[in-house]
């Protein structure tokens, strides 16, 4: 796995990200990490399970997989979600 992390923080910009995931991942494995994300934004903005999953389609045991991991897990979630605030902050204020 540090091989593939390594590889992930030398990406440089979004496109090269699409490149790089499009040929490692399948479209579906890529949809369901985009999922993932959006229930776990989503479970952060105190969102009902009911309204996660109509609009994101994940099923109620994606949903409590996601809150477990925000609630028990690493703060990894926490951390991009912190590092995304701090960005969207600081192009805001140019």
């Amino acid at each position: 796995m540090d091989s593939l992390f390594e590889a992930i923080l030398n990406l440089r910009t979004r496109e090269e990200c699409y490149l790089f995931f499009e040929d490692l991942c399948t479209v579906n494995e890529l949809l369901s990490l985009s999922q993932r994300f959006e229930v776990a934004a989503m479970l952060r903005e105190h969102k009902t399970y009911l309204d996660i999953a109509e609009k994101t389609g994940a099923s109620t045991a994606t949903i409590s997989r996601v809150n477990r991991s925000l609630n028990y897990g690493n703060d990894g979630y926490e951390l991009i979600f912190e590092r995304l605030s701090e960005k969207e902050e600081t192009s805001g204020a140019d």
